[in-house]
């Protein structure tokens, strides 16, 4: 596979972007009556992050209606330099392409070009065979769905000394055919970057483009995203960006406690900062912000910012990317494995649906990048969204936890925001 397509735009100001005006922006006036505590709220739930799981750097920014659109950020970006954490900075948002991915495939089902129900033998006659694997019963949608049946090869490189092949350059075909060697999943609904893979296969066969040159074109040229590219096989990140982190293993070449974290696996400890080291300390921490993301290719090679996922997310929701009937084919879910999610988590077609702690879901996607990143976009019922960014993949259940309570301060009302859970 060719070096992805990429924008050579330099990052400019919010308010001088296309696309921006779908967004509210903060009042001229001043913030209403509330933002200062939400934005307290926000605030709030990031420190632990810091201070408690030992992330070098945390960020979230809001965009609300009413209060507009703000950021706030705790900790470092670049632990050599101290230079603060920013809403701002690129990052590897990691699977949060899927949802770009799915977007794309499910346009051109609108158009009439891929059907969801249809098998991935009509596009792609031969690619699943094997193992008990047969592409003419696996759909589009079950591929958009993680209900396919597929192992994730991800796994299988998790296994493997992170220096095999961290730069190296992997093609799609090479990643089906090493998941299909693999076991099969003991659960009907089995978390997958194998399947998004194949989606974006099926994107080029129809359309005679790659997968990254439809999502330029039709999602992120379309919406001015201009700090969001597919890197191909560039492993460093352009423009200004958080360092990303792992701890070392006891070899110096695997991260130990936080092995390769993937969306859909859980963490490896259940309680606080994560130590390798006798004395409890924790471990010593790896720069894995260089990376050849095209191991996860159409289903997590995106770097963007949290303004730019925020921008994605509201043109999704708001109707300027697909007709709303297609929309509802998005939204259409199927549950989670709690496992491998978490509890009350739902699956749509690469959309994430999970429950708030005020009432009501969230919509959108979290992605977890094995250098270190880890981002989430969301939607709560009233439109307002956040978009997080760490420079460092939580270890345990609870980091993992007070992650996602970020999301609840963010979307939650702040007389009715979560406190995060004290150590067990």
């Amino acid at each position: 596979m060719a070096a992805a397509l990429t924008l050579l735009v330099p990052a400019a100001d919010a308010a001088a972007r296309p696309g921006a005006e779908s967004l509210p922006t903060a009042p001229a006036s001043g913030p209403p009556p509330g933002c200062d505590a939400a934005r307290g709220a926000v605030e709030g739930s990031l420190r632990p992050l810091v201070g408690r799981h030992g992330i070098p750097g945390a960020a979230a920014e809001v965009v609300d209606r009413r209060c507009g659109r703000w950021s706030v950020a705790r900790g470092v970006a670049d632990l050599d330099s101290g230079r603060g954490m920013a809403a701002g900075d690129r990052l590897r948002i990691g699977s949060v392409s899927k949802t770009f991915t799915a977007t794309v495939v499910v346009q051109l089902a609108a158009e009439g070009r891929i059907g969801l129900d249809a098998p991935v033998e009509r596009y792609l006659p031969g690619l699943i065979r094997g193992n008990g694997h047969d592409g003419r019963e696996i759909t589009v949608r079950q591929l958009l769905q993680h209900t396919s049946g597929l192992p994730d090869y991800v796994e299988a490189l998790a296994e493997r000394p992170v220096h095999e092949w961290r730069f190296r350059h992997f093609e799609p075909r090479e990643q089906i055919a090493a998941a299909l060697t693999m076991p099969h999943p003991d659960k009907k609904w089995h978390y997958a970057t194998t399947n998004t893979v194949v989606a974006g296969l099926i994107v080029e066969k129809v359309t005679g483009h790659r997968v990254e040159a439809e999502v330029n074109r039709r999602i992120i040229r379309e919406l001015g995203l201009r700090d969001t590219y597919w890197p191909g096989d560039g492993t460093r990140i352009r423009g200004a960006h958080s360092r990303s982190y792992f701890p070392d293993g006891p070899d110096g070449e695997r991260d130990g406690e936080a092995r390769l974290r993937v969306d859909g696996t859980p963490p490896s400890t259940a309680g606080g900062t994560p130590s390798a080291n006798p004395d409890g300390t924790p471990p010593a921490r790896v720069d894995g912000t260089e990376w050849n993301m095209t191991f996860g290719g159409a289903g997590g090679a995106l770097v963007s910012t949290p303004a730019d996922v925020n921008r994605f997310f509201g043109a999704l929701f708001g109707g300027k990317l697909l007709p709303a009937r297609w929309l509802a084919q998005m939204k259409r879910t199927v549950p989670a494995d709690p496992d491998r999610l978490w509890p009350g988590a739902r699956y749509g077609l690469g959309l994430i649906s999970s429950p708030l702690s005020c009432g009501g879901r969230w919509w959108g996607h979290g992605g977890t990048v094995p250098g270190g990143h880890r981002a989430l976009g969301a939607i709560g019922p009233g439109g307002r969204a956040v978009a997080l960014a760490l420079n460092q993949v939580p270890a345990t259940d609870l980091a993992e936890h007070d992650f996602r309570a970020v999301v609840d301060s963010a979307l939650c009302p702040p007389d009715r925001t979560p406190r995060p859970k004290e150590n067990p």
